[in-house]
């Protein structure tokens, strides 16, 4: 699969089996995030990937801040809330949290920091994909609270981006784009 082929058929695969994937994978995608474009080569990532009993410490962390604004968290709802959030982290057998730990150093802009870690992502997305596995990119309010920073050791200045659910596809990925064409204006 050329790059071309594969930017154009990689789609969010939301539903995945709970086969095994082999740690050569799991290297393969990580390495492939590295190589992304980072200014000063400050390689600003931070990957955790969990797997197997791994994943609780993603499911402890969602049922954590799904009850951190309750009045009664040991009430019947709160407890079936808190089970709720936890088992998202167990929608995969692998899940790959994705960290940025900004530079500090003296000319470092934090914003391409961030670009460089999501530019990773992309990479990491696009090695699944070749790697015939699917795999989908959530975010969202819980990934970014203190909260998750604290449950992977995060300082307060460095923020998890988000996390990439992945497995063998089980289901057909759809979607499609409005052509570039729609969203360029031409300035010459």
């Amino acid at each position: 699969m050329d790059i071309i082929e594969a930017i154009h058929t990689r789609r969010s695969i939301g539903r995945v089996k709970e086969d095994p994937i082999a740690k050569e994978q799991i290297e393969t995608i990580l390495e492939a995030g590295i190589w992304a474009p980072n200014h000063r080569l400050t390689q600003p990532w931070r990957f955790f990937v969990m797997s197997g009993d791994g994943r609780n410490r993603l499911g402890d962390a969602y049922a954590r801040i799904a009850l951190e604004a309750a009045q009664e968290p040991d009430s019947e709802e709160n407890v079936k809330k808190a089970e709720s959030a936890r088992q998202k982290a167990f929608r995969s057998p692998v899940v790959i949290g994705v960290g940025v730990e900004p530079s500090d150093a003296k000319g470092v802009v934090e914003l391409e920091e961030y670009g460089a870690v999501f530019a990773a992502i992309q990479n990491m997305l696009l090695a699944t994909h070749a790697l015939g596995l699917g795999a989908v990119w959530r975010t969202g309010d819980p990934c970014f609270h203190p909260l998750m920073n604290e449950s992977f050791g995060l300082r307060p200045q460095d923020k998890m981006l988000g996390f990439i659910f992945l497995g063998v596809p089980d289901l057909q990925p759809q979607g499609r784009r409005e052509s570039a064409a729609s969203k360029t204006e031409w300035i010459e």
